[in-house]
C-alpha cells in the first residue's frame, strides 16, 4: 500500500531512486556517494521509501529461457459477472496460482488480461486445466502465444524526471 505522496519527493528521493532503478545491488556506501548524503542519511530515506510503498521491494531479473521457461502466454479472462464477489474470488485465486506472472484488471469486453511463462505448450495445458480453468466466475477464456519478447523493462528512468 502507497502511503507517500509523489507530492513528498524531493530531488535526493529521485536521484536514490534513479539509482536504485541502474543498480539495486549497490551498497549502501556506494549510493550514497552518488546522491551525496551519509550511508546513515541514505539508509533512512530508502527506509520511509519502502516503508511509504514507493519501493515494493527488491528481486532478481531472471532469465526465463534460461530456466526453460520458453512458452509466453497472454491470456484473456472474461468472468460471468462483474460483481464484488465474482472479482474479489477469481483475484484470491488467481493470486495463488504460482504460474501466473502478471494479472491486470481490464476495462473493456475482458476482464483480466494474464501473463503465464510455461515450459511449453503441454505445460500450459497443464495450467489452464489444473489452474485456469478451475477459477471461481470463469465465463470464457481465450490464449494466444507470444511468438518473442520484444521489449521488458522496469518503470522507466524516465518517469523519475520532474
Amino acid at each position: 500500500m502507497v502511503t507517500c505522496s509523489v507530492n513528498e519527493l524531493d530531488r535526493i528521493d529521485y536521484r536514490i531512486l534513479s539509482e536504485l532503478l541502474a543498480d539495486a545491488r549497490a551498497s549502501q556506501i556506494e549510493l550514497a556517494e552518488k546522491v551525496g548524503l551519509s550511508p546513515t542519511a541514505c539508509a533512512r530515506r530508502i527506509r520511509q521509501l519502502e516503508e511509504g510503498g514507493i519501493i515494493r521491494g527488491y528481486r532478481a531479473d531472471l532469465e526465463p529461457t534460461a530456466l526453460g521457461l520458453v512458452t509466453t502466454v497472454v491470456v484473456t479472462i472474461t468472468l460471468e459477472k462483474q460483481s464484488e464477489d465474482y472479482l474479489a474470488a477469481f483475484e484470491a485465486a488467481i493470486a495463488r496460482c504460482p504460474d501466473v506472472v502478471s494479472c491486470h484488471l481490464m476495462s473493456g469486453s475482458d476482464d483480466y488480461h494474464l501473463q503465464v511463462i510455461a515450459r511449453d505448450i503441454a505445460d500450459f495445458e497443464r495450467i489452464h486445466k489444473q489452474h485456469l480453468s478451475r477459477m471461481p466466475g470463469v465465463a470464457r477464456i481465450h490464449s494466444s502465444f507470444a511468438m518473442r519478447e520484444v521489449v521488458r523493462r522496469a518503470i522507466p528512468e524516465t518517469a523519475l524526471r520532474r
